[in-house]
């Protein structure tokens, strides 16, 4: 049956309900023609579903949801050419709907269009990390969560490799291209996958030694996956000794190679650059003048380019205060041996566009304590047409947002280093500052806080994050065990410390910690629990500082349950500002603020 027959079939009731009697969606919108649709689909009908889809077609040719449920009933029946056809125009129709590139990407995968599916998984995962967590959609692999179960059935004990990865499971594994998509594009936050990627990694190190030119290019691929996973963590992974004696021995070679101008394999390649970032590598400028298949180019680019480039940037960072202060000096250690966040995903794609208000007149921002930039771009998105002055105290933060703001080709962004203790001397106003998870950690939160309210022009705004003492409470706990154990803030001992709390029997203790995403890379794994220098605060304290710079209070930022519940126990708008009611729910409500107090204030 071609379109126009089941058109006029549907339109004489045939497909719906039999004989000459309307079809029972006749009258229904295009939402809930659209329901209707996706129903009888997942139960099967999909003559009548597609019928629904084509009748939405004809009044509206560019409906997403339904051109992507045609791509979807054409893929159930393997009929991909016809798929990516369908898919296709839906992304067409909205660029930014991750569930379309997915679906668009299994049915280019399916025909063999490895590299056309790759680029949809990585917009899939970029368009839609927010929403569907790359994990679930991970652990869909039946060969993945094979070797899941059989690790949390052994924990803490090791499972052997030859009892965990057969060849044909590692070929599944290798030949799972969202995997690697997602391995290469953003961190991945969750134990279980860990200690299987842990696993993986170890088990794909023993083949590089053999014959590394038998392997193929799907397992190829899987080992620059998980290299450039390794990257974007930090290599936070635990490694055994007689692993890391193997790692060391594949990096001796691959330097021997290098030295004596000979072709180095990708696996070998990868292999290292799972265990040591290249560009740590002397000869490491020398890999960027050899041809590599696509999938290791990508490890060259992350792993050599960019932070090459990062480096050279420094020197032309300017200097806008001196740093001296001696916690301010420590803090500056930690991050620039560590730089925060790291990271991958340009927050000006979430929705597609900018959403900030047209402001007549450019306002001019500072961020205090901008890091390694996810902050900037966050308010960029909110004020677009903003003059922004971000600052910090750690230059290879400051060189990572640099680059990311070159390649989003904004122009708008003013980065310096400076520290937030004597910015009073720039002479410079603002209308807005930022400043989140900065202030509690100075030697005196206040004195760094009076000098951005200084700063601050009259009718100017403050967006500020502090930590709570009440919603930290889990935190500091932990950070106290830790202390009484010895563990140092070095990457050897934050690895080791993470696998004695991934092992200990008491998970409910650490499960604050675990279900963190900082829990998962080294930088932000020693933000969290091995911070050299934390307070935190009380919403007293905060409306005793407000009160001292007559800031008026104008709100904290919060998700609209709990301003829902709050409203529920205190009526009125008016009490959405009022801090002692805030004071009264949070007693009643520890977990209100767990994150932190975010809030902005005003200069009235």
């Amino acid at each position: 049956m071609n379109r126009k027959e089941r058109r006029a079939k549907l339109k004489s009731g045939q497909l719906a309900g039999g004989g000459s009697r309307p079809a029972p969606n006749a009258g229904l919108p295009i939402d809930g023609l659209m329901a209707q649709a996706g129903y009888l689909f997942q139960r099967g009908q999909t003559d009548q579903a597609q019928a629904i889809c084509d009748n939405v077609l004809t009044r509206e040719p560019a409906q997403v949801n339904a051109l992507n449920l045609l791509g979807l009933i054409h893929q159930a029946s393997s009929r991909h050419k016809l798929a990516v056809k369908m898919l296709s125009k839906a992304v067409a129709s909205d660029p930014f709907n991750a569930a379309c590139h997915y679906d668009l990407a299994c049915s280019l995968q399916a025909l063999g269009r490895n590299n056309e599916a790759e680029a949809e998984f990585k917009q899939a995962i970029v368009f839609g990390a927010k929403v569907k967590p790359p994990e679930d959609i991970v652990l869909r692999s039946a060969a993945i969560s094979a070797c899941i179960d059989k690790i949390e059935a052994s924990w803490p004990l090791p499972v052997k490799p030859d009892e965990l990865f057969t060849p044909a499971s590692l070929q599944a594994i290798a030949g799972d291209l969202y995997l690697c998509c997602a391995l290469a594009t953003v961190p991945l936050h969750r134990a279980t996958i860990e200690k299987f990627l842990t696993a993986l990694r170890a088990a794909l190190l023993r083949p590089v030694a053999g014959d590394m030119a038998a392997s193929d290019d799907a397992t190829a691929r899987l080992v620059c996956a998980v290299a450039q996973q390794c990257f974007i963590n930090e290599y936070v992974f635990a490694q055994s000794d007689a692993e890391t004696r193997h790692a060391l021995e594949l990096r001796d070679e691959l330097l021997q190679i290098l030295t004596k101008g000979k072709t180095v394999s990708p696996m070998l390649l990868a292999a290292v650059a799972a265990y040591f970032p290249l560009h740590t590598l002397p000869p490491a400028r020398q890999l960027l003048d050899r041809q590599w298949p696509d999938f290791a180019a990508e490890v060259i680019r992350q792993q050599v380019r960019e932070p090459l480039e990062e480096i050279g940037e420094r020197a032309s960072i300017p200097s806008l205060t001196s740093v001296d202060d001696t916690v301010s000096l420590q803090v500056m250690q930690q991050y620039e041996e560590n730089p925060y966040p790291r990271w991958t995903i340009n927050p000006l794609l979430h929705g597609g566009i900018l959403t900030g208000r047209d402001d007549p007149e450019a306002e001019e921002i500072l961020i205090a304590g901008c890091g390694s930039g996810q902050h900037v771009f966050e308010v960029v998105k909110r004020y677009p047409r903003a003059r922004v002055l971000a600052i910090d105290i750690s230059l290879p933060s400051l060189a990572y947002a640099r680059r990311k703001t070159r390649e989003a080709k904004l122009s708008n962004i003013d980065y310096a280093q400076a520290d937030i203790l004597k910015l009073g001397t720039i002479g410079r106003s603002f209308d807005r500052i930022e400043s989140i998870g900065v202030l509690h950690h100075l030697a005196d939160p206040e004195a760094g806080w009076r000098v951005l309210a200084s700063l601050l022009r009259p009718r100017g705004e403050m967006h500020i994050g502090l930590y709570s003492e009440t919603g930290r409470a889990g935190i500091t706990a932990m950070r106290a065990a830790i202390a009484e154990r010895g563990y140092w803030p070095t990457a050897e001992d934050i690895r080791r410390c993470r696998q004695d709390i991934l092992r200990d029997a008491n998970t409910a203790r650490w499960r604050r910690a675990t279900e963190a995403s900082d829990f998962y890379s080294v930088s932000g794994c020693r933000d969290l629990l091995f911070h050299v220098m934390e307070h935190r605060f009380t919403i007293p304290r905060i409306k005793t500082f407000l009160d001292e710079q007559k800031l008026s209070f104008a709100g904290f930022h919060i998700d609209p349950q709990a301003i829902e519940r709050f409203l529920a126990r205190f009526p009125g708008l008016e009490t959405l500002t009022d801090l002692d009611k805030w004071q009264a729910y949070e007693a009643d409500n520890p977990q209100t603020f767990r994150r932190m107090y975010v809030f902005t204030a005003r200069k009235d």
